[in-house]
Formats: structure tokens, C-alpha cells, sequence
């Protein structure tokens, strides 16, 4: 099995979710797939690729600089797959050591995750304890100025090597806040990132609270050691999950964490053209905290990993979704190297949740609709989607209603997605989480 790592570009810098990490012998089968695939697409267009070769001669010949063939070939390799989706990228030495790095847990970098909409560089969200939250950098915030250089029209991929720097070395961000007239400065340290990315705690007595920031590494046995040190604590009747603004990681640790609280069942399943791309991921015997009431905490910044985790508990029947409609990052992302320093992250499949459903560009929909009394109408409209990003897949599944692989009918599967219930807006204007404290009063009932 391949190690299933989460991507995130340019130093937790850019939104990625769940991805592959294929071995030399992952690779080896890809390519063959791949190769079969192709043949059965037919030959490469010539004419094109004639035309290719004459617009890199005029460069060469005519360009008022001189530009080494190596940098229009890479230029070209990053413009060919950039332009497929917002996922899809070529990894230079820096960025491919960057995201074998993001899977320890530590890193450097400000801490911030980020996606193209519009046009514009938007923040998904930043991660728990690093310089962009501590700063208070949010979610929905729109970056136009990194240092002194603005960000108008400029790619994601340059505003990301921007943000890059040494460890230590000071870099200033300017954005945009819905609701507030002038730009927002915010002056950050670059740092060595360690994450923790499960925290514990009791609600009150009985009642256990659990928030996992993000699917790094240790995950799963973060998660376990957590339950351990809450059950030493009491009997517990009841638990709240907050994946709210978890911005996804390792599909394997999403995996685990689902398989924690499931004795049976389908977790995920992911499909694509290859047959390599397609896989199954069922829950083991021996779950922790059977028959204990749960409650799942979501907003729109819960992405991809988090959202599979999310599915499997709403489809499964394991636990109660709170929050609002979530990111909608449904695609897998499978990194292949191409030489010892280099490689590709390359779209290759979707994930299903175990009823059937693909989210991508659709996001989870909540059993109990709850909004966030920490976040404005305004701002909430302003967080960044998978469908408001650029060259998004479009899910032709949800768009024309097409027949599951599940099981259940179709009059059911609906019936699993849409709320269920609402809960009216929390009229506290303090600092109080309202939706924790809603969660927790449902647990009680």
C-alpha cells in the first residue's frame, strides 16, 4: 500500500488534501496504467507538438533576454499541469522536500493554508498555534500585499514562494477583511512549525471534548492516548469532535481516526481512471467508546481528510454533523517522483463517502444546520469553497443525480445528507463557541 500523505504546497502555504505518496514499485505500475490508458486515447497530436517545438525556437531566438531551455521546460511542465486543476502542480527540489516534510508534523513556514479564487489569494484557514493564527490572521481573509510586492495577478505559485523564506526571517502580509474599510497588516516570523494535532478536554463531567487541527503522522495514536487520558477522568456519555477548520492531511490517519469510533463498515472508497487509483478502506474490529453518543463539529474550512472522516461517521450512523456545509475538496492527489529530487502531484481519483456520495465541489451537508456566532453573514460568504476555486472539477455526479454504488436508495441517501434540523442563531455576542455549547446541549438531552 502506498503511504497516503496529505499535500500542502509551499509550506502548509496552499490548500491540498489527501494524496498518494507512490513508491519506485507504485510508480512502475502507475506508468503502466498510465501507458494503457494512453494508448487507448490514441496516439499524441503531432501538429501540436510541432507547434510546441517552434514556440520554444522563437523564444530561444527572439525573447529580448536569453531564458536557459531548462527554465522553459520547467516553465511549460508547470503551466501543463497547473492548468488541469487547483491541486494539481509540479514540485521543484524545495517544494517536493517541503511536502515530504508537512508529514512529521514539523515545518517551516507561517502556518496558513490559502487557495486561488477569483483571482485573488483567499485563507482557507490558518493552523492551530502557528505565527498566522497567533498573529490573527482568519479565515476568509483576502492577501493583496506580501512585504511591500502586491499580489494582483499574480499566481499561486509565485505568492507562495514569497511567503517562503528562512526560518526566523520576518515577512509582512496585508489583507483584505469583509466589513472592514482599510487593509489589515500583519507582521509574521517565519518559524519551525511543530503541530500537535489532537487536544483533549472534559466539557463537564461526563461529557468529553476532543479538536483535531489536522491529519499529520500521529494522528490516530494522538487521538487514542487522548480518549485514554479522558476516560481516566470518568465515565464519559458523551463526545464532541471538532474538525472545524481542519484543512485535511494524511488520508491514512483520516482513515484511522474513523476506524477509532467504528466497529464495521465502509470508510471510504476512491475511483479514478487507472486501476490503480481505485481502493477501499473498511473499518477494523475494536472501536473506543461504543454506543457513546457523538456529536461532529464542521464549518466551511473542514476539508477533504477532515471530510472524509466526517462522512464515515454521518453515513455509518455514528454521529451527529453540527456546524455548516463544509470545504467540498473531494479529489485525491497522488505524488509521483520523477527523479530522486522532483516529482509530480497529479489528480487521479475521487472519494465516495460509504453511502456513495462524492463531495467534491459539494462539501458534507450537516444533520443540524449551526452557524457560527464568531463569524459574520459577511464573512462567512467570503470563505473560500472547492467550487469558487479555479478550474475546479466539477462534480457531474451530484449535477445529474446519477445512481450510487450504495446500497441504500436514493430517497434514503438524501435523507442522510440534508439537515435535519436547525438551530436557531445564538443571540450571545460574547467570545462563548456557541456550536460547542449547542453540542454539548444536545449530548445532554
Amino acid at each position: 500500500m502506498p503511504l497516503l500523505s496529505r499535500c500542502l504546497s509551499a509550506i502548509a502555504l496552499s490548500v491540498c488534501l489527501g494524496v498518494f505518496f507512490c513508491s519506485a514499485e507504485n510508480v512502475r505500475a502507475a506508468s503502466q496504467d498510465t501507458a494503457a490508458a494512453s494508448t487507448a486515447e490514441g496516439q499524441l497530436p503531432l501538429d501540436d507538438l510541432r507547434t510546441f517545438s517552434l514556440v520554444l525556437e522563437q523564444i530561444r531566438a527572439a525573447y529580448v533576454e536569453p531564458v536557459s531551455d531548462k527554465t522553459l521546460l520547467e516553465n511549460a511542465i508547470r503551466g501543463m499541469i497547473g492548468e488541469l486543476d487547483p491541486h494539481s502542480a509540479y514540485l521543484d527540489e524545495t517544494d517536493f522536500n517541503d511536502l515530504k516534510n508537512m508529514t512529521t508534523g514539523e515545518f517551516g513556514g507561517l502556518g496558513i493554508e490559502v487557495g486561488a479564487a477569483d483571482g485573488l489569494i483567499k485563507v482557507i484557514a490558518p493552523v492551530d498555534d502557528t505565527p498566522a493564527s497567533r498573529a490573527g490572521i482568519h479565515a476568509g481573509d483576502i492577501i493583496i500585499k506580501i512585504d511591500t510586492q502586491s499580489v494582483q495577478g499574480m499566481s499561486m505559485n509565485d505568492a507562495v514562494n514569497l511567503m517562503r523564506g528562512d526560518v526566523g526571517t520576518a515577512i509582512k502580509l496585508t489583507v483584505m477583511r469583509s466589513q472592514q474599510e482599510q487593509p489589515l497588516e500583519f507582521n509574521l516570523v517565519r518559524e519551525i512549525i511543530k503541530t500537535r494535532s489532537v487536544k483533549e478536554k472534559m466539557l463537564a463531567p461526563g461529557y468529553a471534548y476532543v479538536r483535531i487541527a489536522q491529519f499529520q503522522a500521529s494522528t490516530t495514536d494522538e487521538l487514542k492516548q487522548a480518549l485514554a487520558v479522558l476516560q481516566k477522568q470518568g465515565e464519559i456519555r458523551g463526545l464532541v469532535l471538532d474538525l472545524r477548520n481542519n484543512p485535511g492531511g494524511l488520508l491514512d490517519e483520516a482513515v484511522g481516526v474513523a476506524d477509532v469510533f467504528l466497529n464495521k463498515g465502509l470508510i471510504v472508497y476512491t475511483k479514478g481512471r487507472i486501476p490503480s487509483s481505485n481502493t477501499r478502506y473498511s473499518a477494523t474490529a475494536g472501536e473506543m467508546l461504543p454506543q457513546v453518543p457523538m456529536i461532529v463539529l464542521v464549518n466551511q474550512g473542514t476539508a477533504s481528510a477532515a471530510e472524509i472522516v466526517a462522512g464515515a461517521l454521518q453515513d455509518n450512523h455514528r454521529a451527529k454533523i453540527l456546524g455548516t456545509n463544509t470545504f467540498g475538496k473531494g479529489t485525491v492527489q497522488t505524488v509521483i517522483p520523477i527523479s530522486e529530487k522532483k516529482a509530480i502531484k497529479l489528480t487521479t481519483a475521487l472519494y465516495y463517502t460509504p453511502s456513495g456520495r462524492s463531495i467534491q465541489a459539494e462539501g458534507i451537508k450537516p444533520d443540524i444546520a449551526d452557524s457560527d456566532n464568531n463569524i459574520s453573514a459577511a464573512q462567512s460568504s467570503a470563505l473560500t469553497s472547492e467550487a469558487s476555486l479555479e478550474k475546479h472539477i466539477v462534480n457531474s455526479k451530484a449535477q445529474n443525480k446519477k445512481k450510487t454504488t450504495s446500497d441504500q436508495s436514493d430517497a434514503k441517501r438524501e435523507e442522510n445528507a440534508a439537515p435535519a434540523a436547525t438551530i436557531k442563531p445564538n443571540s450571545n455576542t460574547s467570545t462563548e463557541d456557541n456550536q460547542l455549547q449547542d453540542a454539548l446541549k444536545l449530548l445532554k438531552k
